[in-house]
C-alpha cells in the first residue's frame, strides 16, 4: 500500500510571508533614519535662523551695546523648537574693531547645537550643528 500524502517540498505556500518578515524590519530602519535625518535638518535650519537674527541684531551693537544674555534671548527666541540650554551663540568681532565702535567692521556669529541620530533607540550619529553669519556694522 503506498502512501498517497506526500509532502511537497517544492511548494511556495508561506515564502511571501517570510520574505516579508525579513525585508520589513530594513524597511522600518530606513523609515526611521530618514525621519531622524529630517528632525537633524530641522534643527539645522533653526540653528542657521537663530544664527541670522543673532547677526541682524549685533550689527547695531554700535548703538546699543549686548549682552551675552540678550545675544542668547535672541537666539533662543529665534529657534523656539530647540532646548534652549544646549544652544550656544557666540558673537566675535572684528579683529581690526574690538569694540564695535567702526561702521563697517565685521562681527561673526557662530551658533552650536548638539545632535543625536538614533535608530531604534541605539546611538548612530552624534555631533554638533554649527551655523556661522558674518555681517557689517552699520
Amino acid at each position: 500500500m503506498k502512501n498517497t500524502r506526500r509532502p511537497h517540498l517544492r511548494s511556495e505556500h508561506g515564502q511571501t510571508a517570510v520574505e516579508f518578515t525579513l525585508v520589513v524590519p530594513i524597511l522600518i530602519a530606513l523609515l526611521l533614519g530618514i525621519v531622524q535625518a529630517g528632525i537633524a535638518f530641522h534643527n539645522y535650519l533653526s540653528v542657521t535662523d537663530a544664527a541670522r537674527a543673532v547677526a541682524r541684531k549685533a550689527i547695531l551693537v554700535r548703538f546699543t551695546p549686548l549682552t551675552q544674555a540678550q545675544i542668547n534671548q535672541i537666539a533662543d527666541q529665534a529657534s523656539p523648537d530647540l532646548d534652549a540650554n544646549q544652544l550656544t551663540a557666540t558673537v566675535t568681532p572684528d579683529p581690526a574693531d574690538p569694540t564695535f565702535t567702526t561702521a563697517g567692521s565685521t562681527i561673526t556669529v557662530t551658533v552650536t547645537y548638539p545632535y543625536h541620530l538614533q535608530l531604534f533607540g541605539i546611538p548612530v550619529v552624534d555631533g554638533t550643528l554649527t551655523s556661522t553669519m558674518k555681517d557689517r556694522l552699520e
